[in-house]
């Protein structure tokens, strides 16, 4: 029942803090916003408490307490909040969820939820500025992003687990990015599928996306789809919140919704949904495309198709105030066996996978050339330069079994990402860290300090463990 507790244990609260006397109530006023990372405990601070307001369908009050589902101006249970906390708590190992934010958080988790419950409900939660953080590229340049709170991360779920089913319903087949039930892997093998049949592909990438989403277009389309208020209230209020840089200067915004929020991915999607994917639905019906957030492939069956696509969505994106990255996007030729014109792009990147002519087999056994994809060149770059960071020779407190222990998680999902589509080239990557391995163990065992019986040591090691590391069990599976 709305305005009452779930039986939820971890929520349980002292009937003293629960149920407000006569003269108090649950109603919260704004005081600033919260605090972050190892202040998380003081966001929530006492609030002050005026009158209870009562519902005259009532009649007589009662002696001691009211429904508080009577004092509250927005249908907000604890029960999603609870749930909200649950979904933040599973993810909190994802970027941009600071552990010790999370443990601060749960140290009062009881009445921290309670006090937010009691903000969202009554329309007097105010998100607190987002922490901007800067991580490099692998083009070069950095990626901002903003960083919530947990409190305000809650938040934000909340509402987006209220939203996204009605929203998600609506959204093109042909996107992929953050959706429930879709992968980057679906959208590489459909990519994969397609460049096969149309050998022309217009590669687009926009210009500073998050950055730039025009706020007035959005809430066009966010009160298209979204009904409650208070769902509408909380959106504009994120879309509008200003950025704190690492210095503490503080800054307005006026445009984008911070890249690491929890709503910025389903917010982004529905933007892109009416600006690129029901438009060219309408307007190229012939096209095929696929679409993660802002990366965007289109399949044309020419040239000329492929160039005159590429202009009329220029003009497209700057009516909904938006740029194509004039480097980034291009027409490629998927040249093949079966595609043989010559033609200055023969590759393209989407999603950490190069699409490029490799020499594959066919299936009568005869050498062919075929437009596939495989990790590409920079996804290559970043997973040596963390194998190195690693320092694997210095950890020679550890056991090789404690040695493939620590590092097993990581190459696992390499493997598991990088490995769906040309397996081959991810092997040729990963034989690096056999390098690592061996140094490790040329400085562990002194009769093993020369290069040539590490070697040995490593094949015997193999032999006898082929499961020990996870990328041996790459080598055996693809044979």
């Amino acid at each position: 029942m709305y305005g009452t507790w779930e039986p939820v244990a971890p929520m349980l609260r002292e009937k003293s803090k629960w149920r407000p006397h006569k003269d108090e109530s649950t109603d919260a006023e704004h005081r600033g916003g919260v605090t972050r990372s190892s202040e998380e405990g003081a966001v929530m601070a006492v609030e002050r408490r005026g009158d209870v307001v009562r519902s005259g369908s009532l009649g007589q009050p009662r002696v001691g307490r009211s429904p508080s589902d009577q004092t509250k101006p927005f249908k907000i249970t604890k029960r999603q909040v609870y749930e909200a906390y649950k979904r933040v708590k599973a993810n909190g190992g994802a970027a941009g969820v600071d552990r010790q934010s999370l443990k601060d958080f749960e140290e009062d988790l009881s009445d921290n939820l309670y006090k937010l419950w009691n903000r969202l409900a009554s329309g007097s939660y105010h998100p607190p500025p987002v922490r901007r953080v800067e991580i490099p590229k692998g083009s070069g340049g950095v990626r901002p992003l903003g960083i919530p709170t947990v409190a305000d991360r809650i938040a934000q779920t909340v509402v987006k687990q209220a939203i996204e089913p009605e929203i998600e319903r609506h959204f093109h087949t042909d996107s992929y990015g953050y959706r429930p039930g879709k992968s980057a892997h679906q959208a590489l093998a459909k990519a994969k599928k397609r460049c096969w049949k149309r050998p022309w592909v217009l590669d687009m990438d926009i210009k500073g996306f998050f950055d730039t989403i025009n706020h007035d277009l959005l809430m066009r389309a966010v009160d298209k789809h979204v009904k409650e208020k208070w769902q509408r209230l909380y959106i504009e209020r994120w879309l509008k919140v200003p950025v704190e840089y690492p210095d503490g200067r503080v800054e307005e915004r006026e445009n984008g919704t911070p890249q690491g929020g929890v709503i910025s991915p389903l917010l982004a999607n529905l933007f892109l949904h009416y600006a690129f994917d029901l438009w060219v639905e309408r307007h190229w019906p012939g096209i095929q495309f696929e679409r993660y957030a802002d990366d965007i492939i289109c399949h044309c069956v020419s040239e000329k198709e492929a160039r005159h696509l590429k202009e009329v969505l220029v003009e497209r994106f700057q009516a909904c105030r938006l740029t194509l990255h004039p480097e980034k996007t291009k027409i490629v030729y998927c040249k093949s066996s079966y595609y043989r014109q010559d033609y200055q792009e023969t590759s393209f990147d989407f999603l950490g996978y190069t699409f490029r002519p490799r020499l594959a087999r066919s299936r009568n056994g005869n050498l062919m050339v075929s437009f596939t994809p495989a990790i590409s060149r920079r996804s290559a770059k970043r997973i040596r330069q963390i194998m190195r960071y690693w320092h694997l020779s210095r950890y020679q407190d550890l056991d090789v079994d404690a040695l493939s222990k620590s590092i097993w998680s990581r190459v696992q999902g390499w493997i598991n990402y990088y490995g769906r589509f040309g397996g081959g080239e991810l092997r040729r990557v990963l034989f690096h860290l056999d390098e690592h391995i061996i140094r490790w163990a040329q400085r562990k065992y002194k009769k093993l300090r020369r290069r040539s019986r590490a070697i040995r040591w490593l094949h015997r090691v193999r032999k006898t463990q082929p499961s020990l590391f996870a990328h041996w069990r790459l080598r055996i599976d693809d044979g």
